[in-house]
C-alpha cells in the first residue's frame, strides 16, 4: 500500500504573537493535493496535533475541519496518535466510533499493542508516553526510562506481527542520533528519552513525530521524521518542509520526499542596517514573510525595531552579530523626549539585543499606568 507520513501540525501554534492558522489552513491544503496526486491509501499524523494541551476553540476548530475533510469527504484512511504538546485524554475523546469511517485515533499506551492492519500492512500506532506508563502497563518498576520501556514495547509488537504482511510503527519520541531544532521540547535531559534506532529494526518502516526536520535523522532508510509543515523557528529557516510518501509493496520500503511550499516564509537576513532599509538591496523576504534580523551593526540605533518594521513588518527577531561600540546608557538626546515606554522600549533593545515581547510590553505599560496614577495622588 502507499500511504503519506506527516506529523507536528502543531494547529493552534503562534510565532512571535503572530496567529499561524491561516498559514496551517494553507499547508493542510498542500497536504491533501499531494494526498490525491500521489493516490495514497492512508494518511498518517504522527503526532502533535495541537500546539498545547488546552487548544483554543479556533484551533479546535481548525484542526476538527481538516480532519473531516480528509477522512469523510475524501475518504481517506488516518492513522493518528497524540504527541507530547497533545492532552492524551482530550484528543482521544470519542476515538471509540471514529473507527467507523477508517480514523484510526491512539492517545493510550495500551492501544499500541493492537495493530491496525490496511492492505499488506499492520500498523502499530504508539503515542506519546512517559515511562511511569510503560511500568503500569507491564507491571514493572524495573522500566524506568523511554528506552527501556521501548525495548519491551517492541518485543511485545513483534509478537502481533503477521508474518505476511510489513510492519510499520508510528511514533512520537526522540530517537538517538536526532538533531534538535528551538521550537520542539526536550522533555527530559541527559539523553533518558532517546530510543536507539538499531531497536527499531523489526519494523519495515518508522513514520516519527517530535522533531521538525526531515534531516534529523541521517543516513536512515526506512526510519524517517517527516518534520514539520511549517517553519516554526529562525533554526528551521533553511529547511525544506513537506511529507513523505511510503510504499510498502516494494522490500525495503520506497520512500520519497515531496516538499511544501510556504505561503509566507521565514527568512533569516544579516546586514546592517543602512543597508537592511536602503529598498535597492534584494533581499529573500516578501512584506509577508516573517524575518529575523541579525544586525552586523556595533553603535547603537534609535528605535531600531519599528524602522525595520516600516521595511519588513513581520519582524519576529532582532540579534546583534557583533557587540557595541558604546555602552547602552548613551542613549541619544533626543531620547529624553519621548514617552517613557518609548525609552524604555528602545533602552531595553540596547541592553538585551532583543525587542520587548507583547507580554512585557503589557507588562510595562501596566508598570507605568500604576506609577502615573501614584504619582497624581
Amino acid at each position: 500500500m502507499r500511504f503519506l507520513h506527516t506529523a507536528d501540525w502543531h494547529i493552534g501554534k503562534k510565532l512571535h504573537g503572530y496567529d499561524l492558522i491561516p498559514e496551517q489552513e494553507e499547508a493542510y491544503q498542500q497536504i491533501k493535493a499531494i494526498a490525491l496526486a500521489e493516490k495514497v491509501d492512508a494518511v498518517v499524523i504522527a503526532g502533535d496535533l495541537y500546539d498545547r494541551a488546552l487548544p483554543s476553540e479556533e484551533a479546535v476548530t481548525a484542526l476538527t475541519k481538516m480532519l473531516v475533510d480528509l477522512n469523510r469527504q475524501e475518504k481517506f484512511p488516518l492513522l493518528a496518535i497524540s504527541g507530547n504538546h497533545d492532552s492524551a485524554v482530550r484528543l482521544g475523546y470519542g476515538q471509540e466510533w471514529f473507527a467507523s469511517t477508517d480514523f484510526f485515533l491512539r492517545t493510550k499506551l495500551g492501544d499500541a499493542l493492537r495493530p491496525i492492519t490496511l492492505g499488506d500492512t499492520q500498523f502499530f500506532l504508539l503515542p506519546y508516553f512517559e515511562p511511569v506508563q510503560a511500568r503500569q502497563l507491564f507491571d514493572d518498576d524495573q522500566l524506568r526510562t523511554v528506552n527501556q520501556a521501548m525495548e519491551r514495547l517492541v518485543a511485545a509488537m513483534q509478537e502481533q506481527f503477521d508474518s505476511t504482511k510489513k510492519h510499520v510503527l508510528i511514533a512520537h519520541f526522540f530517537a538517538a542520533g536526532s538533531q534538535h531544532t528551538d521550537s520542539e521540547t526536550q522533555v527530559q535531559v541527559g539523553g533518558l528519552n532517546a530510543v536507539p534506532v538499531d531497536m527499531l529494526a523489526p519494523f519495515d518502516y518508522v513514520a516519527l513525530g517530535h522533531l521538525h526536520r526531515k534531516e534529523a535523522l541521517q543516513n536512515e532508510p526506512t526510519v524517517k521524521y517527516s518534520g514539520s509543515p511549517l517553519k516554526f523557528s529562525t533554526s528551521e529557516a533553511a529547511d525544506t518542509k513537506g511529507v513523505w510518501i511510503v510504499d510498502t509493496d516494494t522490500t525495503p520500503v520506497t520512500v520519497t520526499f515531496k516538499p511544501l511550499k510556504p505561503w509566507h516564509d521565514l527568512v533569516v537576513l544579516e546586514d546592517s542596517f543602512d543597508n537592511l532599509m536602503d529598498r535597492e538591496h534584494d533581499y529573500p523576504a516578501t512584506k509577508e514573510d516573517f524575518v529575523a534580523v541579525n544586525l552586523t551593526d556595533t553603535t547603537p540605533i534609535t528605535n531600531v525595531m519599528q524602522r525595520l518594521k516600516a521595511r519588513f513588518p513581520r519582524v519576529i527577531e532582532l540579534n546583534r552579530v557583533n557587540q557595541l561600540d558604546v555602552t547602552p546608557t548613551e542613549l541619544d538626546v533626543q531620547q529624553v523626549q519621548q514617552d517613557p515606554l518609548t525609552l524604555l522600549t528602545t533602552f531595553f533593545e540596547q541592553v538585551t539585543q532583543h525587542p520587548l515581547s507583547e507580554q512585557q510590553q503589557e507588562w510595562a505599560r501596566k508598570a507605568l499606568q500604576t506609577a502615573e496614577k501614584e504619582e497624581n495622588e
